[in-house]
């Protein structure tokens, strides 16, 4: 009975584990895309250069 609830919990903890890597990567993906964009839509300033698009 008792290794059956250790190879139940593994199972569970990898299968978290690969959801919060996966849900991980795709927050990348989206944060890699957003910082690309603020690239492009830059704004410019009072003399026509264009400027960070961030604060820091």
């Amino acid at each position: 009975m008792v290794p059956l609830l250790l190879v139940l919990l593994l199972a569970l903890v990898l299968f978290g584990a690969g959801f919060a890597l996966k849900a991980l990567w795709w927050i990348a993906v989206i944060v890699l895309a957003v910082w690309l964009l603020g690239f492009v839509v830059r704004t410019a300033d009072g003399a026509g250069r264009k400027g960070r698009w961030y604060r820091w």
